[in-house]
């Protein structure tokens, strides 16, 4: 049999699509849409009472606790904002669950559970571990 660029264009899009099945198809994994709004609506969608810490123009920050675990969610007011903040934390390590203008910080599995209702990108903190044995 001899295979044709027609063929091998099908057979992209077929796996293509399998994979996009896999990924939005509504199985265990699949992630939302990222969720959007304010500091108390997404505490909200994760079913936790936010502990005002920081309640700021340029930042809103509280600490939550939810069935999944404790973690830190911030709201920003501009994209560069929340990016320089991330930029900033990644410093000190963890994971970071980020959608628009809002982030949640904990622990591995605490993040990845929240993104199954909120959607979003984890992006991971820089890890010292190795970098300061010994000092």
């Amino acid at each position: 049999m001899m295979v044709t660029r027609p063929m091998l264009a099908a057979a992209g899009a077929v796996a293509v699509l399998a994979l996009a099945g896999c990924v939005s198809g509504g199985g265990a994994n699949a992630v939302p849409a990222t969720a959007t709004g304010s500091l108390e609506h997404l505490a909200a969608e994760v079913k936790c009472t936010p502990d005002m810490q920081t309640d700021a123009d340029e930042i809103r920050q509280a600490v939550c606790k939810n069935s999944d675990g404790k973690f830190i969610l911030a709201t920003f007011a501009t994209d560069r904002g929340q990016r320089d903040w991330i930029n900033s934390a990644k410093d000190y390590g963890g994971h970071y669950l980020v959608g628009r203008k809002w982030v949640a910080v904990g622990e591995d599995s605490t993040v990845s559970a929240l993104r199954t209702t909120l959607g979003g990108d984890i992006e991971q903190g820089t890890d010292h571990g190795a970098s300061h044995s010994g000092h």
